[in-house]
């Protein structure tokens, strides 16, 4: 499945306009065979937005989904996003994956939360493996600090989760997580890693981009750079297959002597 990841921080505070900005990217992934197009944590309506968090949350099937919904089945493509959710007095940091037909199929509430901003916003997601089935893969969701966990990665693994999609909003300088820890922690446990970020300076947060897509060998098969960008890359359901048989990392594991993590 050809993979699109938009790194952006499109207009912080403007959901509006954050909407055009997705709604041009997906015309241009979907005019070049992609499939899916991923874009970064908070994309609807910026990460540094302070209370405004509360003010611009909205349900998991709110307006913005609508629109979203309405935009991947107009360009013909699945979208994964991030946004502020409200369940009732409960504010989550939040990515929701939208098919091509606009069938809302998963959505994923953050589950390890980031320094003081996050933990004043937000409550922590209690559920660590989210997925779905898109285009002959299995799609799971994770937001950010999350892949940083081996556990919650490895759970995906072990659930199966073949393209495990990363919505980001990371920051200087912390550029090590883009550069070494994502292709790692495709390798190590054989799936594909889609790590898309935000970029450039917003309120005290400078994000730095990097967005990659990483395979099951360790190699990014996409890297973007410093700036705006949409890159591609494939996920590969016959190289993933292959590389598993080949890879013996999952079956020789020896799950009786890790009980002290659980």
């Amino acid at each position: 499945m050809r993979t699109a990841l938009l790194q952006s921080s499109g207009r912080p505070g403007f959901a509006v306009e954050n909407l055009k900005v997705l709604d041009e990217a997906a015309g241009r992934a979907a005019a070049a065979g992609a499939g899916l197009l991923v874009v970064p944590e908070m994309f609807l309506t910026g990460y540094a937005i302070g209370d405004a968090v509360a003010r611009l949350a909205e349900p998991a099937d709110g307006e913005s989904a609508d629109a979203v919904a309405e935009i991947a089945t107009r360009h013909g493509l699945a979208i994964a996003y991030g946004y502020p959710e409200r369940d009732g007095e409960s504010v989550f940091n939040s990515a929701q994956l939208i098919s091509a037909d606009g069938t809302r199929l998963a959505n994923y509430r953050k589950t390890h939360l980031f320094g003081g901003f996050e933990r004043d916003h937000f409550t922590p997601g209690e559920r660590g493996v989210v997925q779905a089935e898109l285009n002959g893969l299995t799609v799971g969701l994770v937001i950010c600090y999350d892949v940083e966990f081996p556990e919650i990665v490895r759970a995906h693994a072990l659930a199966g989760t073949d393209l495990l999609v990363v919505p980001t909003a990371n920051m200087h300088p912390f550029e090590f997580v883009a550069e070494s820890m994502i292709p790692v922690r495709a390798v190590e446990n054989q799936m594909y890693v889609a790590y898309a970020n935000r970029v450039g300076q917003e309120g005290e947060f400078e994000f730095f981009g990097l967005s990659t897509l990483a395979g099951p060998d360790g190699v990014a098969r996409a890297r973007a750079g410093r700036a705006e960008q949409l890159v591609f890359a494939d996920a590969d359901p016959a190289f993933l297959a292959a590389s598993r048989e080949a890879n013996p990392y999952l079956r020789d594991r020896r799950p009786g002597l890790y009980g002290s993590l659980v």
